[in-house]
């Protein structure tokens, strides 16, 4: 096939274990998923349906290994979110939460980086909310633990450092819609596809970084990432 322009490089992730690589189709997210970080966004967490936001897979940064990203333009509130991702093998729509397991390819640890005071503004004024969350290099993810290695994971510490300071900390046990409730609900929307990445949502302590700073995130049972912020 001849295009009229170059093609768009395919982003990827690394896969604990192989040297295939996993391609990143879309990125859907989840909002406010953990109470408490519902709470400390103004919000209220009682349970109702969840909500979903897209990045563009350009916002994919393999961070298997220890990456920099730049502090983004037209921000002065960047923000570090710090989140489980689930890899998706198996496309469908309409999936039953007792079926959505079988469509998961793995899990990482992923961050969800964000610029807040854009994030804010664009929804005081009622506006969506792409420049505060779906910018490049917005969605660092280290490598993938296949499920098939190691099963589906309840219940695992989840913690963000800055610069060695505990910011974030809490439990996946803690998702307001779990992972196989969070793809039920997101398949009546848009039919998942091979490649597609859910990021399930926040627990509390998202707080600003600065250039140079660095970021350790952890999921116990999955492999960490380090990612700084260029200077």
């Amino acid at each position: 096939m001849t295009y009229a322009v170059p093609a768009p490089v395919q982003r990827s992730l690394t896969i604990a274990g192989s040297g295939a690589r996993f391609p990143v189709n879309r990125i859907f997210c989840v909002g406010r998923n953990y109470a408490a970080h519902a709470r400390e966004m103004g919000r209220d967490p009682d349970r109702e349906a969840p909500f979903f936001f897209m990045k563009p897979a350009q916002a994919a940064v393999d961070a298997a290994g220890p990456v920099t990203i730049p502090y983004p333009p037209r921000t002065k509130n960047f923000h570090h979110e710090i989140e489980l991702v689930v890899a998706i093998a198996k496309g469908g729509a309409d999936i039953t939460v007792e079926n959505a397991l079988d469509h998961v390819y793995g899990y990482a640890v992923g961050l969800d980086m964000t610029r807040r005071d854009l994030q804010l503004d664009a929804r005081d004024k009622g506006r969506p909310w792409e420049f505060g969350k779906s910018f490049a290099a917005s969605a660092p993810i280290g490598a993938i633990a296949r499920a098939a290695d190691i099963g589906h994971p309840e219940n695992a510490a989840i913690a963000l450092t800055v610069n060695g300071q505990p910011r974030q900390a809490s439990d996946i046990d803690k998702l307001i819609w779990s992972v196989a409730e969070s793809i039920a609900q997101l398949s009546m929307y848009e039919a998942l596809e091979p490649g597609d990445l859910i990021m399930t949502g926040t627990p509390e302590g998202v707080n600003p970084v600065l250039p140079g700073d660095l970021m350790l995130g952890t999921i116990a049972g999955l492999a960490g990432i380090d990612v700084r912020v260029a200077k």
